[in-house]
């Protein structure tokens, strides 16, 4: 892309060997828009080729209800009052507009069954209750994590890779799945020593930390 972004132009390698040569082709002007999750691994010469550089943030509560509102419309859901119930989604989506729609696909699916398809508070909380997403939008695989963490390496400091082995899941699907969302809400800490539970998401596994010890405490006994 150096080269389109630089000089308009991409140069086409055509056939191998003795016979190898290459096209020019020359572009017309184009706006280039990239996006990751991950821009620490893009090259630094890539990164500073752009003129414009954004971070987004999360959505709020108020997009995704706006999202979810438009959505509702379109699966029929969208008759009587029912942007109680859709702020109870937008609360548990982990802030991405996916999420959102797919937690409130599976709450019309279970409102056509059990509620003749109106949508209340209490019907969104027996869905997400039934696909195992709890108040703070954790999901089963976010709480074995922390009781992981909580029970079995008493509260942290534990490595990724231990964690992983004893949950039976693979490092980086913890790594990418569960940990970002934890990390947001405060639950678990980074540290150099590996990953611990903070207070708060002691309170959510549901285990009591053990108190630091005292930095002032003596080493040993002086005659």
């Amino acid at each position: 892309l150096y080269s389109a972004m630089e000089d308009f132009k991409i140069d086409v390698p055509i056939d191998t060997g003795m016979h190898a040569k290459t096209i020019t082709l020359p572009l017309p002007p184009f706006t280039l828009i990239g996006a990751t999750t991950r821009a620490g691994l893009v090259g630094g010469p890539m990164r500073s080729r752009f003129g414009i550089t954004h971070n987004l943030e999360f959505y709020g509560h108020a997009e995704l209800l706006k999202i979810l509102t438009r959505s509702a419309g379109l699966i029929g859901l969208g008759e009587g009052d029912v942007e109680d119930a859709l702020s109870v989604v937008a609360e548990r989506c982990r802030g991405t507009p996916r999420i959102a729609n797919r937690l409130l696909r599976r709450v019309r699916d279970y409102a056509q069954v059990k509620g003749g398809g109106t949508l209340t508070v209490a019907m969104v909380d027996e869905a997400l209750r039934l696909e195992g997403v709890d108040a703070q939008g954790l999901d089963e695989l976010d709480r074995r994590y922390l009781r992981a963490i909580g029970e079995v390496y008493e509260g942290g400091p534990v490595g990724l890779e231990a964690v992983a082995a004893t949950l039976g899941e693979d490092a980086g699907t913890l790594e990418e799945m569960a940990e970002p969302y934890l990390l947001q809400l405060g639950l678990v800490a980074r540290t150099r020593q590996g990953r611990r539970l903070t207070a708060a998401g002691a309170e959510v596994a549901g285990v009591t930390l053990a108190a630091p010890a005292d930095a002032s405490a003596e080493l040993f006994d002086g005659e």
